[in-house]
């Protein structure tokens, strides 16, 4: 048997409403030119066996699925493909009344435990926690469409997590993936079964809230990690050890930013705390969490409002200590009115040593003021940045538009680096550390792109994300980042 790693399959999910696992043409994905790509991963899965006689000849019926007609005859998805190998072109379509030869299924243990179907989904055995001699089992169960944004971001989500397989490949490691489309109203429990056939070791999704029962009840059977990529809902967190939760809640996110503040400046500055009379943003939150804190500490702080005259507005400052703007609001049109605002104050008094602490938000306004960013060492505090001017980010973007014929979304963050950062983290870290990989700093040496990941243990339940990273701009006009 050849020695050279391998993706294993990355069969792409039939969009159908129900959301079973199929396979689909592959231009919904790639561009023409990189449908060799994935097709070379899929078939060098697979032996180079010749089969002489079939099992049976089968007739495609209505709404029946490529996995489910390999279930039906206890085969599995590569042996389906060998004996019929159109349906990997890219652009095969399942019909009724198409024909399929079935082969007879390999007589192997590991085959045979793979495609028995079962009552009970098959757990992997306690004592499989090395994963270096045979391929990691991924599933990916998320809305894989075009019909809306959710399906649409997911979509590009779920490029990543195949750039990411593909780059694993080339490290050495094997990695046979499944997906499934999962939209809001699917089948969840039937889609629930068919994931628990293929025994997971690790599986990225849901999307909705609603869907986190039926597969963390698949994970702990299959003794699997789930990976809950974005901010839903998950109760589950808190009972089961199988749930990785990425997405942190916006108090969470409030608490981590005000230990940054005081991180990054301690106790010997002057905060200057701006009303930016902004009604409907929750940006206040935060300012009120930090005067609270302030407070407690025993900070002077000054508050203003951005209707302040000029030479009550300056009042707010001292030449004593290091001002630092806070603002209650991330809207643009606040940051303009405040930049206007201190540089009034800076003209009058060129003594003031100012900083700003902002939100995530600003990165979107990054264009247009990065000047201010740089003069007023903005700083801040986020889950995710991405620096578009490193080598490897620029590089995995134009693999990105390569393989797909289009750039990525101009979104913050971007679907694709955090499907990409999120498989590469966790598959290194399997890799490393078999069953026992819990996500702790140190147990994954991957260095992300955009969105780093550390996560801890919440109570006796699973696991969450706890990082949180400060950007900041420099006098320099460097941009650096810190990891809390």
């Amino acid at each position: 048997m050849s020695n050279i790693p391998i993706v294993r399959t990355l069969l792409l999910p039939q969009l159908s409403r129900r959301g079973s696992m199929g396979c689909c043409a592959l231009t919904l994905y790639l561009r023409r030119g990189a449908v060799a790509l994935l097709l070379m991963l899929f078939l060098s899965a697979t032996a180079a066996a010749q089969v002489t006689k079939w099992q049976s000849v089968h007739t495609v019926k209505k709404k029946e699925t490529l996995f489910g007609i390999a279930r039906q005859y206890g085969i599995t998805m590569e042996e389906l493909a060998e004996s019929n190998p159109e349906i990997v072109t890219p652009k095969y379509k399942l019909k009724k009344g198409a024909t399929l030869f079935i082969p007879y299924p390999k007589a192997s243990a590991e085959i045979v435990a793979a495609t028995a179907v079962d009552s009970a989904p098959q757990a992997v055995p306690a004592s499989d926690v090395s994963l270096s001699a045979r391929p990691l089992r991924l599933s990916v169960v998320l809305p894989l469409h075009n019909k809306n944004g959710d399906g649409k971001r997911m979509v590009e989500y779920y490029r990543g997590v195949l750039m990411a397989c593909d780059s694993m490949k080339h490290a050495g490691m094997s990695i046979d993936v499944r997906a499934w489309n999962a939209e809001p109203d699917a089948d969840i429990t039937s889609i629930a079964k068919e994931v628990a056939l293929f025994r997971p070791d690790l599986i990225v999704g849901p999307l909705y809230s609603a869907q986190v029962p039926a597969l963390t009840a698949v994970a702990e059977e299959a003794g699997a990690r789930l990976l809950i990529p974005f901010s839903i809902n998950a109760p589950q967190l808190l009972t089961s050890s199988a749930i990785f939760q990425v997405f942190q809640t916006p108090m969470e996110q409030c608490d981590a930013a005000v230990q940054l503040f005081f991180k990054q400046y301690g106790t010997t500055c002057h905060p200057v705390i701006i009303d930016c009379g902004d009604s409907i943003g929750a940006r206040g939150t935060f300012t009120t969490a930090l005067r609270r804190e302030l407070e407690v500490r025993g900070v002077d702080y000054s508050l203003t409002s951005l209707t302040t005259p000029t030479a009550g507005f300056q009042k707010a400052f001292t030449t004593e200590l290091p001002n630092v703007v806070v603002l209650n609001s991330s809207r643009q049109q606040a940051l303009l009115s405040a930049f206007g605002k201190l540089s009034n104050v800076a003209l009058s008094k060129p003594e003031l040593r100012i900083s700003m602490y902002g939100y995530a938000d600003w990165m979107l306004y990054t264009q247009n003021m990065v000047e201010n960013y740089y003069k007023y060492q903005v700083c801040m505090p986020s889950t995710f940045y991405v620096n578009t001017a490193l080598p490897a980010t620029r590089a995995i973007m134009q693999r990105y538009r390569k393989y797909f014929g289009q750039n990525m979304m101009a979104s913050f963050p971007r679907f694709a680096l955090t499907g990409f950062d999120h498989l590469c983290f966790f598959l290194r870290g399997m890799r490393q550390n078999g069953k026992q990989f819990t996500g702790a700093r140190g147990e994954s040496d991957y260095s992300p792109l955009q969105t780093p990941l550390r996560f801890q243990r919440i109570g006796t339940g699973g696991y969450q994300n706890r990082v949180m990273q400060l950007i900041r701009y420099t006098t320099h006009h460097t941009v650096e980042w810190v990891e809390k």
